[in-house]
């Protein structure tokens, strides 16, 4: 029997070699556009998503993986696991927690004697992806279902997920907005800076810039308020905006000591609800 497993979905936005490496389980989220489903991340990589939003022929909506989805799963991990650690998107943008909790169900009738732990991060993006590795890294550790579970509830209140958007527009269209809601009507040109708390598991509104240039100096900002000097976790994000994303990241690197840094595109799905534009920071602290 081998160590414990573990499971996310696909808007962790971890790379599909850091997941390998780790050896974690990706479950995806499904976009649709129009008639055509995809599996976010497997069947539409980035590039093609943005190209697709750019065309603007329609726009895409999204939808949960299925119980199903998450037993087959379970089922391919559970002989050759120690059990089972899931960690995904915050039950507030999605139903994966309960799909999850419902194939776990399902999987007791043939295996009773598989460990299953289902946990709402309370977040998503990086900061998920960042919960997802340091379960990852305990369960390697030689670490039981519990010890794994333990260790991923404790990061989930000090992970960080800040983004500054080029518009409020998508949030809104997909009811994802939170307390930004109070800028959707607003007629200044702004860039909204939103993060998703943990506490409420929701999008927060945090600031208004009046250009991008100094939205993303405002991200660098508030992570270094937040964190000092103290080394950290680091994921930087773009939704179809690599050098711009690439430039975060070296900002990132000068201006941080960072225990570990990636620089990661949105999914489908995530750039679905944020818009193409968007930069994100995840982080940490360490310790």
């Amino acid at each position: 029997m081998g160590g414990v497993a573990v499971v996310t979905d696909s808007t962790s936005c971890l790379l599909s070699e850091l997941a390998q490496q780790h050896g974690i389980h990706m479950v995806p989220l499904n976009i649709h556009f129009g008639d055509t489903v995809y599996r976010d991340g497997v069947d539409l990589q980035p590039p093609q998503f943005y190209e697709l939003l750019k065309k603007g022929k329609q726009l895409p909506t999204t939808s949960t993986p299925s119980a199903g989805d998450f037993l087959t799963v379970y089922q391919e991990l559970a002989p050759r696991a120690g059990g089972i650690v899931v960690v995904l998107i915050s039950a507030v943008y999605s139903t994966a927690v309960d799909a999850a909790k419902v194939a776990q169900d399902m999987l007791r009738e043939s295996l009773p004697e598989t460990d299953i732990e289902v946990i709402d991060s309370r977040t998503t993006g990086g900061a998920l992806g960042l919960v997802a590795l340091e379960a990852a890294r305990t369960a390697a550790g030689g670490a039981g279902v519990s010890e794994v579970a333990a260790r991923a509830t404790e990061l989930i209140p000090r992970v960080n997920f800040i983004a500054a958007l080029d518009t409020l527009f998508y949030l809104a269209r997909g009811g994802r907005i939170g307390t930004a809601a109070a800028w959707a009507g607003s007629v200044l040109r702004i860039k909204p800076i939103i993060e998703v708390s943990t506490g409420s598991g929701n999008t927060e509104a945090v600031e208004q810039a009046r250009t991008k240039r100094r939205a993303v100096q405002r991200l660098l900002e508030i992570t270094e308020e937040r964190v000092g000097q103290a080394p950290i976790h680091v994921m930087v994000h773009h939704a179809g905006a690599p050098r711009a994303g690439e430039a975060l990241r070296a900002a990132v690197a000068a201006r941080f000591n960072c225990v570990e840094l990636y620089l990661t595109p949105f999914t489908p799905v995530m750039g679905a609800h944020t818009g193409p534009g968007t930069l994100g920071i995840s982080f940490f602290q360490d310790g």
